[in-house]
Order: structure tokens, then sequence, then C-alpha cells
């Protein structure tokens, strides 16, 4: 997945109504304002209410659904091999969100100060925040993504990590 391919879905995105949030990789790349390294795909954060407006746009750019994990997670992906990993979130009054988790009763939560902006390619895009970022790197063994990505958001924003 590309700069151009991540400006792209959010503009179709942005043209359908959609809000979005970038996550993963190109989430922690948006926060430092560079591109970091190469990534498989890419992570957005969407408002559950708005899943067949985001189904409908991306459908209509050639991706389809090859994965539902749903309430959790789905993917749609291109046969060109462009992939999106949707997670979808319900928000409170508040601004928060959840998203629903494989335990029910410990939703991953989504505080409002976790939805900032960052930028690709001189871009305004929305994403999560370094802390929210780093809030998903724990509980598991990291990759080498990982590590990398993590070690670019101490050494750029002065964020401490637990790896």
């Amino acid at each position: 997945m590309t700069a151009d391919d991540v400006l792209c879905v959010l503009t179709l995105l942005r043209r359908a109504n959609v809000d979005v949030w970038i996550g993963g990789g190109w989430g922690i790349d948006a926060l430092l304002g560079e591109q970091t390294r190469d990534h498989r795909d890419l992570d957005l954060m969407h408002r559950q209410d708005q899943e067949a407006a985001a189904l409908g746009a991306l459908g209509e750019a050639g991706f389809v659904e090859s994965v539902d994990w749903r309430p959790i997670r789905f993917v749609v992906a291109t046969e060109g091999g462009r992939e999106i990993d949707l997670h979808p979130l319900v928000f409170a009054d508040d601004g928060s969100a959840v998203q629903a988790s494989p335990e029910p009763q410990r939703p991953f939560t989504y505080p409002c100060s976790c939805f900032v902006t960052g930028t690709i390619k001189g871009m305004s895009v929305p994403c999560l925040s370094a802390e929210q970022q780093v809030y998903f790197h724990q509980g598991y063994e990291p990759s080498e993504r990982d590590r990398h990505d993590m070690a670019h958001l101490r050494r750029v924003l002065g964020i401490t990590t637990h790896f």
C-alpha cells in the first residue's frame, strides 16, 4: 500500500462522508510526517454506523471483502493486492469510542483525545495518537515491523514504549 494509495482511499471515503482514522504502520508514519518503511496494508478505524457507505465507496474502487471477523474487524482487498483492515467503532456522546474485542467484556477503548491528525506526503490526514498506537502494541510478541515503528515513535516523539 503506497502513500498515493492511502491518499486515494481517504479521498474516496471523504467523498462518501465516511469518517476514518489511520492506525497501524501508516498511522505511525502519519504522526512522524514521513514514510519510514513499506506497508502491506492500511488500517482504518471507522464509525460503525457509516460502514455501508464505506463499503459502497471502496467497492466502487475495486475492493471486495476478503476477511470477516465482525464485529471486531474485517478486510477488503483488490485483485492487485491493496488491502485495507477496517475496525468498526461505536462512538459515545463525549467523542470517545469502543471497538469490539475477542473478549466481549473488555472492548478496545479509544479516548476522544486519541483522534488526531498527521501528514502523508504533506497532506493532513486523520490518525490515531502516538499514545493510542503504543496502547495497541501491548500484550503480544512484537514483530520486527512493530519494533521499527515503536523505535521511531521513541526517537522522533520521545514516546515511552514497553519494547
